[in-house]
């Protein structure tokens, strides 16, 4: 571990990974426990790897805090997992949402805006430069 200490967007970014993911996989997860029963392995698959893309998040939030050289390219990780699978709910039948039927476009696009931007910042960002090293 470094003694460097992260600030500025790069430590938003840190904490949103930390609560702000865990927090949507729980939302998503409470609403499809439902589906279930319905549509099976499925629902199961995509909440699944939602879990994964949660944990990643985590252990990608805490490296950066923690000012790791591998929290960087570990929170890029994360956030295009998280994006993928995000996105493949949105525009897939295979997992349940309440969308009312047209909107999936503008989900994929707030998505593809959060999760863009993020990657973008990480790519660019000075602090995230200098904790690569």
């Amino acid at each position: 571990m470094t003694d460097t200490k992260i600030g500025g967007w790069l430590r938003v970014l840190a904490l949103l990974l930390v609560v702000w993911e865990p927090l949507g996989f729980a939302v998503a997860a409470s609403g499809a426990m439902n589906a279930l029963a319905v549509r099976g392995a499925s629902v199961a698959l995509v909440l699944g790897v939602r879990l994964v893309a949660a944990a990643l998040s985590v252990a990608a939030g805490i490296t950066l805090l923690d000012g790791r050289r591998a929290g960087v390219p570990l929170a890029a990780a994360a956030l295009g997992l998280s994006a993928s699978v995000q996105l493949f709910g949105a525009v897939t039948p295979y997992f349940p949402s309440n969308r009312m039927p047209g909107d999936a476009p503008l989900y994929v696009t707030e998505i593809a805006v959060y999760y863009g931007g993020w990657l973008i910042y990480l790519a660019t960002s000075r602090r995230a430069r200098a904790l690569t090293g």
